[in-house]
């Protein structure tokens, strides 16, 4: 008779969860994923997917208007959200359908509920105990608020996917890549954005230059940045809400916005009772190979607030596989792992800033603007950015920062690069495809002075 109900259960059916039981259960393993929201998490219900739908939507606007150059009559088509959100949100339930189904063939039994550590081997939902003999927690995180008068009016990303209409004013209050990408979306459809950051620039943590490149952008298509910015208090006024500011500045707005941060999702699951150690932002602390303090349980994805990326959630995903069921104890290589943000225009960007490996040793840096083909008949006033970072002593390119069309495309396939230690040599050496704004990459042969 076996000693425990599962041999894994897994708290949190967002990608990682789900990759790391089916691949359990792959492996002939009693498997069961509790999710008491959408199967498929965060990114697949409540940000990355939708959010690029409705990004792609809002480029429709500029498409329209740049066939003119290309001699396509011009045209003034009708635009519907209600239509575009009801062809978001069918889509989302075909892919929450694949991931039950994959699920389903795999073997891993789906729990509806909320889970909680009785102890380090026991998950209680909804009043049933279960046992495990390894239980993964992979619970992602949720957009969090300020303690300010009037928050009860603001909306969060969560909720700007389901909008019933759509608002012709919009205050986005934070300055990271949900903000920004909302910003544009947003814009993008004809509403009036202002986005308020405390900074005093958007997307801190992005290489200096790629920063304001995109800011420029934003601008330039009509969002207005108000920088050094905090928001006192929200009042709820006649035909929408004014938003407070300390200096006594007003504005108003018929939609308010949070965007300011996301926190693990770590409360009221018993983690600290069963031994589980959290750090003071409540994001569950893990050893290389995503173990927590009990040595059966273990941790993966945003709730560890190690770098919140849906790929990176798979790949911890395999590496705990690996660890406990493979007999191959593998520990995530955080390196050179390429992001992007689907802003208007996108970014792409892996390796170090040029900020970050200034710290580190003495470098090169070389940076292309022009303006993208595509604009060159239609009369856009659109450029791109490339830059790269470049070690002096080993020649090792350290960095690759984009801003423009394809922006993420293109870094994609320089994350591999990177990740081999292509060196600047290398990328000379390497032969472009012309036309294409990618060749810039490998022809860029003046530094920058400095």
């Amino acid at each position: 008779m076996a000693k425990y109900d599962y041999d894994l259960i897994t708290i949190g059916a967002g990608s990682g969860g789900v990759r790391a039981s089916r691949r359990a259960a792959g492996l002939g393993k009693r498997s069961a994923v509790i999710e008491n929201l959408r199967v498929g998490g965060t990114c697949v219900m409540r940000g990355c997917v939708p959010k690029k739908l409705l990004v792609i939507g809002s480029h429709f606007a500029d498409d329209f208007e740049d066939a003119a150059g290309y001699g396509w009559q011009a045209v003034s088509p009708d635009f519907s959200w209600p239509r575009l959100i009801a062809a978001k949100a069918a889509e989302l339930d075909r892919l929450e359908d694949v991931y039950h189904r994959i699920l389903r063939e795999a073997g891993v039994e789906e729990i509806t509920g909320t889970g909680r550590l009785a102890d380090s081997h026991t998950v209680e939902v909804d009043g049933k105990a279960m046992t495990a003999e390894t239980i993964l927690v992979c619970t992602g995180g949720w957009p969090k608020m300020p303690d300010i008068p009037g928050i009860e009016h603001a909306i969060t990303s969560n909720e700007a996917l389901d909008l019933p209409e759509l608002p012709k004013r919009i205050a986005i209050v934070g300055g990271g890549y949900i903000a920004v990408e909302f910003a544009g979306i947003f814009n993008g459809f004809g509403a009036d954005v202002t986005e308020i950051i405390r900074a005093p620039q958007i997307l801190r943590g992005f290489d200096e230059d790629a920063r304001d490149v995109l800011a420029h952008e934003m601008e330039k298509k009509g969002i207005h940045i108000m920088r050094e910015t905090v928001v006192r208090s929200i009042e709820k006024c006649e035909g929408g809400f004014s938003l407070r500011f300390p200096y006594g500045k007003e504005l108003e707005a018929d939609l308010v916005m949070y965007a300011t941060g996301r926190s693990p999702n770590t409360s009221g699951l018993g983690l600290e009772e069963a031994g589980v150690k959290l750090d003071d932002k409540g994001a569950i602390l893990v050893d290389e190979f995503s173990k927590t303090a009990v040595d059966n349980i273990y941790a993966i994805g945003d709730v560890t607030e190690r770098l919140n990326l849906t790929p990176v959630a798979l790949a911890e995903a395999e590496a705990f596989i690996n660890t406990v069921y493979r007999d191959t104890p593998t520990a995530m290589d955080y390196a050179n792992i390429a992001s992007a943000v689907f802003s208007q225009p996108p970014i792409g960007s892996v390796g170090l800033s040029e900020a970050q490996a200034r710290s580190q040793t003495d470098i090169d840096v070389y940076v292309s603007r022009f303006t993208p083909m595509k604009y060159t008949l239609s009369g856009r006033d659109e450029k791109t950015m490339m830059k790269i970072v470049v070690d002096q002593k080993t020649d090792r390119v350290l960095g690759c920062h984009m801003v423009g069309l394809d922006a993420p495309e293109i870094i994609q396939g320089l994350a591999i690069a990177l990740k081999c230690g292509a060196t600047k040599a290398q990328f000379d050496a390497t032969i472009g495809i012309h036309p294409t704004a990618a060749e810039e990459f490998v022809t860029m042969r003046e530094k920058r002075e400095d």
